[in-house]
């Protein structure tokens, strides 16, 4: 058994409690146009060509952009950093990308882990069956669940999809009595409107469990992994957004009781 992953990060403290080792499994089913990891967006491993800027010239260099991983590889990756773990109260987060598209491995590294006593989490899109999300509910102690867009129209347009199937997936991730945190990601002129922050509280409200809320301003690295690995970008050039432009919906969901943080 075997997974692609593109990138392992150690030592992070934004993707769940703790001191965690962040494992990201390559391929997504959207195309959020604000994406900070377009490099994720196929399934495989692929050699992308890279554009480099040294001062006035333009470098380009073709490298490989995925790396497969046994199930006894990735284990071995992660139980290194288990001091860390047992210190810091920390764990292993899968992210991607999406790692529902790589079911079969992403169950059986979550059963290892649980098997080990290491905690888990899962960020992401929750644009998969109910069947894939039964297969590993169970052993996620943490679902950093993306929440993008309340009106569907323009979750397609910006993202590829219909978030029909990921609201549902959170209604029953919520009434299992699942641990969830949602990640907002706030983009200026796409999804910070009062109408959608409105949607969005009233939906959240009516879930089985209350979850904490978590903003998650734009920041435009994204945009240059689009130039750096030539993939065409939709995102127009707009500045990152600061901590203090999201105290308006920090405001809104607290006054609903919620836990509300910045950043992961």
């Amino acid at each position: 058994m075997q997974a692609i992953v593109f990138d392992i990060k150690r030592y992070a403290v934004h993707d769940g409690p703790g001191i965690r080792t962040s494992v990201f499994f390559k391929g997504c089913p959207l195309r959020c146009i604000w994406c900070h990891n377009p490099e994720s967006y196929k399934a495989g491993v692929e050699s992308i060509c890279r554009n480099n800027r040294l001062g006035d010239i333009e470098v380009v260099d073709e490298s490989e952009i995925g790396k497969v991983y046994t199930l006894d590889q990735l284990i071995s990756e992660i139980e290194n950093d288990q001091l860390f773990f047992d210190e810091s109260g920390g764990g292993v987060t899968f992210s991607g990308g999406e790692p529902l598209m790589q079911i079969d491995f992403l169950e059986a590294i979550l059963k290892a882990c649980k098997e080990r006593e290491i905690h888990t989490a899962l960020d992401t899109t929750a644009y998969a069956s109910k069947d894939k999300i039964d297969r590993i509910a169970d052993n996620v102690d943490l679902f950093l669940f993306d929440l993008k867009h309340m009106l569907d129209a323009e979750h397609q347009k910006n993202t590829g999809v219909s978030n029909k199937l990921i609201l549902d997936n959170l209604k029953y991730l919520s009434e299992k009595g699942t641990k969830i945190i949602i990640r907002f990601p706030m983009i200026p002129g796409y999804n910070d409107s009062k109408e959608n922050i409105n949607l969005m509280l009233d939906f959240l409200n009516e879930l089985a469990n209350k979850p904490e809320f978590h903003i998650l301003p734009y920041h435009r690295t994204g945009q240059d992994k689009f130039r750096r690995f030539g993939i065409e970008s939709l995102m127009p050039d707009i500045p990152s957004l600061m901590e203090e432009d999201t105290v308006w919906v920090q405001d809104v969901f607290k006054a609903e009781g919620y836990k509300v943080k910045v950043g992961g």
